[in-house]
């Protein structure tokens, strides 16, 4: 990976915690935390911020997850759908389904409503916004509006990550193949 800001050296408690931590996670410590350890304030909001929206209970994770897969694979974040490819196989979800996210159109594996959840995903994340009544109105009479409001806010969170990761040149760093899954399916 070559990064457009060269990684910083990962250094002091708070450095010595998170590098112990990933390394538990993901077996290494991920070059793409180099490169945010330059403005640890910002890399501190962040994961405070994920991890909060992790503990959110209102939406079916599987639904979130195949959601933020969605905005990385229409912005282009090879650093977001290796690592949520990677969560999805270590949370049990449907791998057949998680592989066919950036294909979700030409799949026959999605449910209605799945294919709901990834049209709204990628329609809050287009410029401007694609986001119709009808869409937001079959989503809440499906999941409720609870689900939906936080389904939003996943999908703001993956926007995001996956446009800084792309803008910084953060690329995928291979969670996927440590737990020996195939390849990602691309966009078609």
């Amino acid at each position: 990976m070559t990064t457009r800001i060269p990684p910083a050296r990962i250094d002091g408690l708070f450095g010595a915690i998170v590098k112990k931590m990933s390394a538990r996670m993901f077996g290494k410590v991920p070059e793409s935390l180099g490169v945010m350890w330059h403005n640890q304030p910002v890399l501190k909001a962040s994961m405070g911020y994920g991890r909060k929206v992790q503990k959110w209970d209102s939406c079916d994770e599987a639904l979130k997850s195949y959601a933020h897969m969605a905005v990385a694979s229409l912005i282009g974040c090879s650093w977001c759908l290796d690592f949520n490819y990677f969560m999805a196989f270590n949370r049990g979800l449907d791998m057949d389904k998680a592989q066919q996210i950036p294909r979700w159109r030409e799949s026959e594996v999605f449910t209605p409503l799945e294919r709901d959840v990834l049209e709204f995903a990628e329609a809050m994340s287009q410029t401007p916004l694609t986001v119709t009544d009808e869409l937001v109105a079959r989503l809440r009479d499906q999941l409720g509006a609870a689900a939906v409001i936080e389904l939003s806010s996943v999908i703001g969170f993956a926007n995001l990550t996956t446009r800084g990761n792309v803008a910084l040149g953060i690329e995928s760093e291979g969670f996927a193949d440590t737990c020996g899954l195939r390849p990602m399916a691309q966009r078609s």
